[in-house]
């Protein structure tokens, strides 16, 4: 399965599926941003990016990953 990205124009979210873990992390982190029952299951709206890079520093498959945008 093939990455996909999610962007708040600060930030973009990279989501490699077919490495994910499923540990949870990301949804026990940001319970706001991370909502796997819904589609798009990333809501960068939901948090500072700050908030959203800490969570996804947790991850232990490396699933999820980010880059700041140039401005």
């Amino acid at each position: 399965m093939a990455s996909k990205e999610y962007d708040n124009g600060e930030i973009t979210v990279v989501w490699n599926p077919s490495i994910c873990t499923h540990s949870g992390n990301c949804v026990k982190g940001s319970p706001k941003v991370f909502k796997p029952k819904e589609k798009p299951w990333i809501k960068m709206e939901a948090e500072t990016s700050k908030s959203i890079m800490k969570t996804i520093n947790t991850c232990p498959s490396g699933a999820l990953s980010f880059y700041k945008n140039k401005k």
